[in-house]
């Protein structure tokens, strides 16, 4: 066990101070939690072979799931990769800042084989959030930075919620207030002349269309559910990006995602509630506010609106944790369409359901 320290990034007053201390940490080989626009990550030197296997022994994270790098600027990326086509440059230029991760070519040695899993790219993000691009660039590190929780566990979207993960596994925590997109970047790479999404996240499809014209979706919001793993060409492949193989966001009670009309779905979570409350079970229901009527007198989370997904998926991770709070044995899901930010959502909840989907 560990002092995690906590420092406070949300006042001017506090600011300087708080993130020179934090990023004296990340220089001699420490972990520490920062805030990102979309989730919290757990930073080390993305250099630092020692540093970076401190960010898997505290997550539990499986040695095979690549981590995504951290960087405040373009010098520090061309440190990292192989010089990169006109469609990541026009990426870049688009959505860096921004919750967009692009595949790259590495640099042989530019930073630990931990980081890319033994693979010969690496995953690339600029983030969006002043506190996160000030600790960086304090640092001088690259940052290698999944999201700061324990694996599997629901992403934090707020310092609490490291807290609650990662108390006495890290050095420490920067608390830079909530999150804003609530989801994890959008992943891709150059495939040829189109844009392949190898994780759905904040930057959505029809984003990336306007930009590069040709985008494909490696994997289906709703994914083989034989196998729970990522599927392209009928082949399962090793993860060539975080958020593709395992199980993840998941609370502790057992999640299923129900898919289908709304009265159907409606009518099936009830029953189902009603039969585990019988059973003397704890249900939890997780709904969006246009059903939310429907459940009345159970214990139901209200995710968001149907009409404003990216709102939902600002509370997705929080809600989830809701139901752990409350010692959730089992929890009903509804699902949303999957169009824009609803494909990213929907591939969450899949994750957090652990493929469990019932459709009605």
């Amino acid at each position: 066990m560990v002092n995690t320290r906590i420092w406070h990034a949300n006042t001017k007053e506090w600011e300087r101070e708080a993130l020179n201390e934090a990023a004296a940490v990340l220089r001699d080989g420490g972990t520490v939690a920062f805030p990102t626009e979309t989730v919290y990550g757990l930073g080390a030197d993305a250099r630092d072979d020692a540093a970076v296997a401190r960010i898997f022994e505290a997550k539990g994270r499986p040695s095979d799931n690549p981590l995504i790098v951290h960087i405040a600027n373009l010098e520090q990326l061309d440190e990292l990769v192989l010089p990169y086509g006109e469609a990541a440059q026009r990426l870049m230029a688009r959505f860096w800042p921004g919750p967009l991760t692009i595949v790259l070519p590495v640099k042989p040695g530019a930073v630990s084989q931990r980081v890319t899993a033994g693979l010969d790219t690496l995953a690339v993000r600029m983030p969006d959030h002043p506190v996160a691009l000030q600790l960086i660039e304090s640092s001088g590190c690259p940052i290698a930075g999944p999201s700061a929780n324990r694996s599997g566990r629901p992403s934090p979207t707020r310092a609490e919620h490291v807290k609650d993960d990662l108390d006495g596994r890290i050095d420490g925590i920067v608390d830079g207030g909530p999150a804003g997109v609530g989801l994890e970047s959008t992943v891709v790479e150059i495939d040829g002349d189109a844009v392949r999404i190898l994780r759905p996240g904040g930057i959505t499809a029809g984003a990336l269309r306007e930009i590069t014209g040709r985008v494909i979706h490696d994997v289906e919001a709703v994914p083989d559910e034989a196998t729970g793993a990522a599927v392209r060409a009928g082949t399962i492949e090793a993860p060539r990006s975080p958020g593709m193989k395992y199980t993840h966001y998941a609370p502790k009670g057992l999640m299923q995602l129900v898919i289908g009309d709304a009265g159907d779905v409606t009518a099936y979570i009830k029953e189902q509630a009603a039969a585990a409350r019988s059973r003397g079970e704890r249900a939890g229901i997780l709904a969006f506010a246009e059903h939310g009527a429907c459940y009345e007198g159970d214990d139901t989370v209200i995710v968001g609106s149907l009409s404003q997904l990216e709102t939902a998926a600002q509370g997705l991770y929080a809600a989830l944790r809701t139901f752990d709070e409350r010692g959730a044995q089992y929890i009903w899901a509804e699902g949303c369409p999957q169009e824009g930010i609803g494909h990213a959502l929907m591939n969450r909840l899949v994750k957090a359901a652990g493929h469990r989907i019932v459709r009605v």
